[in-house]
């Protein structure tokens, strides 16, 4: 192998090591996310109020795609990535309350 070619192993390396990392914070952060929705989802349920909040989510939507320009990422994939979370905790609120009727 070159030198060239060495170099670029060892960068190859590391750039997967950041990537690996990032990933890890990604499913730690989205983790403590759910916990906190858990909780909101619970409070909701307790009081009768709806799993959902269109003028919240639809806020919170723009909100990241405004993120998502500002780091230079794809605004239309942190709204597809936001809506898919949102979902996702609309879900598990329905769960947690049909789970709570039942009971």
């Amino acid at each position: 192998m070159t030198n060239d070619a060495s170099q670029a192993m060892a960068l190859l390396k590391q750039y997967r090591e950041s990537i690996d990392r990032l990933d890890a914070i990604l499913i730690y952060t989205l983790a403590e996310r759910f916990k906190q929705t858990q909780e909101v989802g619970r409070l909701k349920a307790t009081h009768g109020l709806l799993p959902c909040d269109p003028e919240r989510e639809a806020w919170q939507i723009e909100r990241l795609a405004q993120l998502a320009i500002s780091a230079d990422m794809d605004p239309e994939f942190a709204r597809r990535f936001i809506r898919f979370v949102i979902d996702e905790v609309i879900k598990n609120h329905n769960c947690q309350r049909k789970t709570q009727i039942e009971n």
